[in-house]
């Protein structure tokens, strides 16, 4: 069991480590936002394995906060990538029909 969490945890910081080279390295804004995402998710994992390998069941709610957390500020960043305005209403913008 020992083996699968020390695997499961290197896994998660090279993935880690994958998406902050590519938050980096762009090549254009929504990938970095995309990698950025994705090192919050596997920080959220990290966290959660954290909690079941010590037993303190108390952290898995830091792992849900900061999962909310990570979710609205994606959702804040590209509405200010792509309306250049945080509170441009819904509709205003749109360029389609």
């Amino acid at each position: 069991m020992t083996f699968v969490l020390v695997v499961t945890t290197m896994a998660i910081f090279v993935t880690m480590a994958f998406a902050l080279v590519r938050a980096l390295k762009g090549p254009t804004i929504y990938d970095r936002i995309l990698a950025v995402n994705v090192f919050g998710t596997k920080t959220v994992l990290a966290v959660a394995l954290i909690t079941y390998v010590t037993g303190h069941a108390d952290l898995i709610d830091v792992a849900l906060v900061y999962a909310l957390i990570n979710f609205i500020a994606i959702v804040a960043v590209l509405k200010l990538v792509k309306h250049r305005d945080l509170a441009a209403e819904a509709g205003e913008g749109d360029d389609r029909a």
